[in-house]
């Protein structure tokens, strides 16, 4: 080859360099931040799973399952290779776990797990697909622009079923009348009209509310009733409930109070559209209709519970149904 035809080959290998170089170089580069956020991705998504594990060993402690204790230490425990079947179980045996059980704030606690896992897997996935699709390029394999970085892979559980229940704090008043009867609501979910029961006056605090400012604001919207803060007694009962109304699900926290009434006529006026549309009637109730009736009354346990709580509070606050 001559002088000549060497330096045209030289320069149209230089111009090669030239015009492919930066593009090489780009492309490393992004496929090395696409790596970096690969391994960030996983990184959180395996903090995720972890808090998952911790948080279902407290549900577990708490409903006595030791299969699910297992699970989590499981799941925890778990290479790479297993971690997939180990955390599907577990997210099944969380699916059919009966959370109605739970303390609202646990149950919270354990659908923000649950969604956060969530959350964390789809990052995880989409970065893994983003680098995929990056690495199958013809010029970077043929260019081993991978270098020694192993190839990632999806990470695929099965995600709840249902959405996280909203936590709700209720403030209820027990009026009883000069006789020991109570004063109960007829109501409906608006998602099953021919469902009818019983339940007490209250309803959700609103944020920043105090308990017993709640608890008197909605009697008064309730009943028409005025009582003062300090007039009600309690909280004489706590209970935890998880329900559905109107197509939502809450994990709510109940306190009930307790405030004798004489000769008070009820007024409806100020209630609510919603409560206007799903509360059906109102009566007072004895101890014995209570126990006697076939209607659903919530809570369940108020027959067994009232009598105690009308003859004089001894300061404890008692977990009911």
């Amino acid at each position: 080859m001559t002088s000549s035809g060497v330096a045209l080959t030289f320069l149209v290998l230089l111009g090669v360099v030239v015009l492919v170089g930066p593009w090489v170089l780009g492309t490393a580069n992004r496929l090395d931040r696409l790596h970096v956020r690969t391994d960030a991705a996983w990184a959180a998504l395996d903090a995720a799973l972890a808090r998952r594990s911790v948080v279902t060993r407290a549900v577990a402690a708490v409903c006595g399952t030791d299969e699910l204790r297992a699970a989590a230490d499981r799941a925890e425990r778990a290479g790479r290779a297993d971690r997939e079947t180990a955390e599907n179980e577990l997210s099944a045996l969380l699916d059919g776990l009966d959370r109605s059980v739970l303390a609202p704030a646990l149950a919270a606690e354990l659908a923000d797990a649950e969604q956060r896992v969530v959350l964390a897997r789809r990052v995880h996935n989409d970065a893994v697909r983003d680098t995929l699709a990056l690495r199958q390029w013809r010029m970077v394999r043929w260019l081993r622009l991978a270098g020694t970085a192993p190839t990632p892979s999806y990470f695929e559980i099965a995600e709840p079923d249902t959405d996280a229940p909203t936590p709700r704090l209720s403030a209820r008043i027990v009026l009883a009348d000069e006789t020991g009867r109570v004063l109960l609501f007829e109501g409906f979910d608006p998602a099953r009209p021919d469902e009818f029961f019983w339940f007490t006056v209250g309803g959700g605090v609103e944020p920043g509310e105090e308990l017993r400012d709640a608890a008197v604001r909605e009697a008064h919207e309730e009943t028409g009733l005025v009582v003062a803060p300090d007039e009600l007694v309690g909280p004489v009962w706590k209970r935890h409930v998880a329900f559905t109304f109107d197509g939502l699900s809450f994990a709510s926290e109940e306190w009930f109070f307790v405030h004798r009434v004489d000769g008070v006529e009820v007024d409806t006026s100020r209630f609510q559209e919603l409560e206007q549309r799903t509360i059906r009637q109102h009566r007072w109730w004895s101890v014995d209709e209570l126990r006697e009736t076939g209607d659903t009354v919530y809570p369940v346990q108020l027959a067994e519970v009232l009598p105690d709580a009308l003859n004089g509070w001894d300061g404890t606050t008692r977990s009911i149904r």
